[in-house]
């Protein structure tokens, strides 16, 4: 296991700039998930740790080292791709075996430690088999021990589940945790998938255009984005936000509610909502329409849960409101989160 620190790193390409001045640490035995949307530097940053891509500017350290300049073979990481590469004509245990062949080491050592890796990713009944033979999430975890078995210091995923359906996707995501924890490994897992960001990560960077917008917990990303980026990006549906002027307030679907969900002495914000259309999910219900009334005249989505009583009545005015505490507040002009006690536009009581 190792520490690993980016330091002012830079990947300037000939016609734009992947990656701009980031600094970031990754304690010993994280699991840190980068995270944005296509074309954010994410994958290039990685490739960048991994030795696949030089940083035109700034240092990597692995452990103690300067890595900056060393080959892949030289920086003991070991890097799961989205396609896991897996010899189709050897079967699983030579798969494993095949990094440690490559090196020279003896048999004993090379059968215990594909014996051993493979215990520990739940594939030692599927040694013989071939990698056709076995489904996506059982080839990830041959890929998993494959790297495992090379005993890095830092291992890196480059959207490893993308490849699988939602249902295998989420079993899969569930195993790499565990494994996670059972190995406690430096890990830096890129993913798009904000949900398999909450879900993995002891933290997360939110990347965009190249630069890092907020680094923090899933709960602390998520309750408290850093700019209108974040609060858009993070969450299904995403933050609602209304401008007011100079300032933007936001709010999550599921804390925007009908009015009559809250206790009388409650500090709410009311509103207007006159609901266009209803998306059924099971447990949970989207309410799509505008608000109006207290807060400028806003597209926005509610999310209420089916212990919620309520009956939606399409294209009608109706009372809804959320809890001031749950508003969070952002500069319009930077887009920034900004002090929570800022003063509220027509702050008022649920008595009205």
């Amino acid at each position: 296991m190792a520490r690993v620190e980016i330091k002012q790193v830079s990947k300037i390409f000939t016609d734009h700039t992947a990656v701009s001045n980031v600094d970031l640490a990754v304690n010993d035995g994280e699991f840190l998930v980068l995270l944005g949307p296509s074309g954010c530097g994410k994958s290039t940053l990685l490739r960048m740790i991994a030795g696949l891509e030089l940083p035109t500017y700034g240092d990597i350290f692995i452990g103690e080292r300067r890595a900056t300049r060393l080959q892949p073979k030289d920086r003991n990481i070991a890097m799961v791709f989205q396609n896991y590469a897996l010899y189709p004509h050897l079967s699983v245990y030579d798969n494993i075996a095949f990094p440690l062949n490559v090196r020279g080491v003896d048999k004993k050592t090379t059968d215990d430690k594909v014996k051993w890796a493979a215990e520990l990713v739940g594939l030692t009944r599927m040694l013989k088999r071939k990698p056709r033979q076995m489904s996506g999430g059982e080839r990830q975890r041959v890929a998993l021990a494959r790297s495992l078995v090379r005993d890095p210091d830092v291992f890196l995923l480059d959207e490893p589940l993308s490849n699988l359906d939602a249902k295998l996707r989420h079993s899969a995501r569930e195993e790499l945790r565990q494994f996670q924890d059972r190995v406690g490994v430096t890990s830096i897992y890129v993913t798009h998938d904000q949900v398999e960001a909450m879900g993995l990560g002891d933290r997360i960077v939110v990347m965009q255009a190249g630069t890092i917008r907020q680094i923090g917990t899933p709960e602390e990303i998520y309750l408290n984005p850093a700019d209108t980026f974040v609060a858009t990006f993070m969450g299904s549906p995403p933050m609602n936000l209304v401008v007011t002027g100079d300032m933007t307030l936001g709010f999550r679907p599921e804390n925007f509610l009908p009015k009559s969900h809250f206790p009388e002495a409650s500090s709410v914000t009311s509103v207007t909502f006159r609901i266009h259309r209803v998306e059924y999910l099971g447990g949970d219900r989207l309410l799509y329409g505008n608000i109006s009334g207290d807060l400028p005249e806003t597209p926005v989505i509610a999310r209420i849960p089916s212990s919620i009583h309520y009956t939606p009545v399409l294209n009608t005015d109706v009372a809804f409101a959320v809890a001031n505490e749950e508003l969070r507040r952002f500069d319009t002009a930077s887009g920034k989160a900004v002090a929570q006690t800022a003063t509220l536009p027509k702050r008022r009581t649920a008595h009205g």
